[in-house]
């Protein structure tokens, strides 16, 4: 399976990421000086959080095993995936020219989401876009399938079922057992919540994960009408429900919680994919 390029992001604005990290903590770093560490793990109680960081000023080196992978530059958002979902870095971030930065913690975070739900479709490309990096290494071999399959991340239900009733039952639909609900290659226009049933996510041929009640797949479709990365079967009767980005949107504003799961979920995915891509 080969990755189709990432097209041009037209969602994402760096002036409009600025006024999103506007509450956020300035910072500088000499040449050399270490931003985070991989594997890194922040400790919020100890008012220690993983942050995100938006580059004011120069370049920064972006590395995995001490081995140069990325670098970011002016305008754009680094470290966003520990700080959404808490987990240890996967990268490390070194300064290779002085640098400034603004970086936003959880707290932080949140409270834009809610004042600018808009950016967290910004992010969602960005994130999206490094999981689309990571499946193109593989140059067309087959996903590695010995890591086994790992369960969606879900919302609790008090949030799935106001979300249900927000939306409402028109964007409701049923699934009979083996119906592929969306096929890699293809495009979409629409991510989609499971409220009942289990659904089989593949990449090529290796199962790679499972979606149950409260999971979110088909995000792509929020971003722009690109290529499916994998096909969706439902293992069981299943129920979905639609949200277009219009919906997304006003969900976030309404609930931050809702747009912090689906960027959670696509950290995740874009984790998971990367362990799996290691040589």
């Amino acid at each position: 399976m080969k990755a189709p390029a990432a097209p041009a992001t037209r969602s994402y604005d760096p002036s409009a990421a600025m006024q999103f990290f506007q509450s956020g903590k300035p910072l500088q770093f000499k040449p050399g000086m270490q931003i985070f560490a991989e594997s890194e793990k922040g400790l919020p109680l100890l008012f220690m959080p993983n942050r995100m960081y938006l580059l004011i000023e120069g370049e920064v080196g972006i590395l995995v095993n001490d081995k140069a992978v990325a670098t970011v530059r002016q305008g754009e958002v680094f470290g966003e995936m520990a700080a959404i979902d808490q987990a240890p870095r996967s990268a490390g971030a070194v300064a290779k020219t002085t640098c400034r930065v603004m970086a936003l913690d959880d707290r932080q975070f949140h409270d834009a989401l809610r004042s600018q739900p808009e950016f967290a479709l910004m992010l969602l490309s960005v994130m999206v876009g490094r999981l689309r990096e990571t499946l193109a290494r593989l140059d067309g071999r087959p996903v590695p399938a010995d890591a086994g399959w790992r369960q969606a991340l879900a919302m609790d239900r008090a949030l799935l079922a106001d979300l249900e009733k927000e939306i409402g039952s028109k964007a409701r639909f049923r699934y009979d057992a083996g119906k592929t609900l969306m096929r890699e290659g293809h495009l979409g226009v629409a991510l989609f919540v499971v409220l009942e049933g289990q659904i089989a996510i593949r990449v090529g041929d290796t199962l790679v994960e499972k979606a149950g009640p409260g999971s979110v797949i088909g995000e792509m479709g929020l971003i722009d009408r690109t290529p499916r990365f994998a096909t969706a079967v439902a293992e069981t009767g299943c129920a979905l429900l639609a949200v277009s980005r219009l919906d997304f949107i006003r969900l976030v504003r309404k609930d931050p919680r809702f747009g912090a799961l689906v960027l959670s979920t696509v950290s995740e995915r874009a984790r998971s994919m990367a362990e799996r891509c290691k040589p």
